[in-house]
């Protein structure tokens, strides 16, 4: 394989994870700073893309974003009330969120279940235009990455240290805590849910923009993919202050895509790629573990040696 063939399979694999980066930043408040396990993160992810693609096809690609995100927001506003006022399980409310939204997303889409953009005017096409004949040229779609992520990354560092932040992360670590401080636990949920999963639909919005299709089950498995970089970031950098902890859930994007691109270069097949997702998972959550039962597994072997 060529120099170029390479360099050219690292910057797909870096636009791809800056996306997918983004619903990765949003179980980061989810899951890491409020303590909720999020499942309708698939069908909150194709939402965003289904209302991002319907807008841009209407003509509007920038107001795309802000809609995209306004559409994952109403779905964290449901999933929240499903949790705290109507009593159901968090992960229950995940799921019944994320199948009524096949549904809804199918419906936004006018009853298709595919969705192309190819002559559709979006954020990435007219990005090009602007950058045409300059040294950045092949470059929009990274530059619109880099972009988003740290604005989100920002965003979330300036948060979470505001007063309604660490009211957040009190909830995520002690919600009877907090509801002693007279902090209503309701409220702060709501907020955090709605605001992690408008990164989720602004992740949607754009990979759907990026590829010039989406389908209603564009977010298949974004669950699962966000988690296992979530926590290949963990590994990386550990419990580090929240900005160096949320560049390392981008980084932790990376290096799952990276592993799903090499894959790919071995012509795995597509059913494949699922059982792939699964494995890293595995070594994601198991191998700090493994890590730090290494010296007792040594210690056992020699004896057993001797």
């Amino acid at each position: 394989m060529s120099l170029s063939a390479i360099l050219g399979l690292g910057q797909t694999a870096l636009e791809l994870a800056l996306f997918n980066s983004l619903t990765v930043l949003a179980l980061f408040l989810s899951y890491t700073m409020l303590n909720v396990c999020d499942l309708s993160t698939d069908g909150c992810y194709a939402l965003g893309a289904a209302v991002g693609a319907v807008v841009a096809i209407a003509g509007h690609p920038w107001l795309s974003i802000p809609a995209a995100m306004a559409a994952g927001m109403l779905s964290g506003l449901v999933t929240a009330v499903l949790q705290t006022r109507m009593g159901v399980n968090s992960l229950l409310a995940g799921i019944i969120v994320n199948t009524g939204l096949y549904s809804v997303n199918i419906w936004i889409m006018g009853g298709s279940s595919l969705l192309n953009m190819n002559k559709t005017e979006t954020v990435f096409t007219q990005l090009k235009a602007v950058l045409k004949d300059t040294p950045l040229a092949g470059s929009y779609a990274l530059i619109i990455g880099l972009i988003a992520v740290a604005a989100v990354i920002l965003f979330q560092s300036a948060f979470l240290r505001t007063k309604l932040g660490l009211a957040i992360r009190a909830t995520g670590d002690n919600p009877d805590m907090v509801r002693s401080s007279s902090i209503d636990p309701v409220f702060t949920t709501t907020v955090g849910l709605c605001i992690s999963n408008s990164f989720t639909a602004l992740s949607g919005c754009l990979l759907a923009q990026s590829q010039k299709s989406t389908t209603v089950d564009i977010g298949s498995g974004m669950v699962t993919v966000a988690l296992a970089s979530l926590l290949i970031g963990n590994v990386f950098l550990g419990r580090k202050s929240i900005p160096v902890r949320a560049v390392g859930a981008v980084l932790g994007a990376f290096v799952f895509r990276l592993v799903y691109t090499i894959a790919l270069r071995f012509n795995l097949p597509a059913f494949m790629l699922k059982l792939i997702s699964s494995i890293i998972v595995v070594i994601a959550i198991s191998g700090p573990y493994l890590r730090s039962q290494w010296p007792l597994i040594k210690r056992r072997f020699g004896k057993a040696g001797a």
